[in-house]
């Protein structure tokens, strides 16, 4: 099953690589209740699902996230469309079942509508910081 949003804002994609982190996903996405570790590109979140592992990894346009230990296989991406005047980010969320219990595919949709709302936060602002302890990575 997929998921989409999109939203107009003004981040870049060198924006999306510098700041949407494993560090500070919770203060991006509401659903992200907190990050329990970060080592990285990798972590481990507390989100509307339970405890969880997450990798990030650059991409083409933006970022990419995985549950590795998802049994759904769940993902999401965050991309910016550099053609738009204004800049248009995509959120694309995609688990691996073409069919899902309604509980669970309602809170999908919500967790994609939430990080439309936190990248809408932030439409002409600065995003928020990268963790004060963490390294930019050798490519962001």
């Amino acid at each position: 099953m997929e998921f989409f949003a999109t939203t107009a804002n003004r981040l870049r994609v060198d924006d999306l690589y510098r700041h949407v982190r494993v560090a500070n996903l919770s203060s991006w996405c509401a659903s992200i209740d907190r990050v329990l570790s970060q080592q990285g590109e990798q972590g481990e979140i507390y989100c509307i699902w339970g405890q969880f592992r997450v990798n990030r990894e650059m991409i083409g346009d933006g970022v990419r996230f995985t549950l590795p230990g998802c049994r759904n296989g769940l993902q999401w991406t965050v991309t910016v469309e550099d053609s738009s005047p204004l800049g248009r980010i995509l959120i694309h969320c995609t688990i691996n079942r073409p069919e899902a219990d309604a509980d669970f595919v309602e809170s999908i949709a919500r967790f994609v509508e939430e990080w439309r709302q936190g990248i809408e936060a932030r439409a002409g602002i600065e995003a928020p910081p990268a963790a004060a302890n963490a390294c930019p990575t050798w490519y962001g």
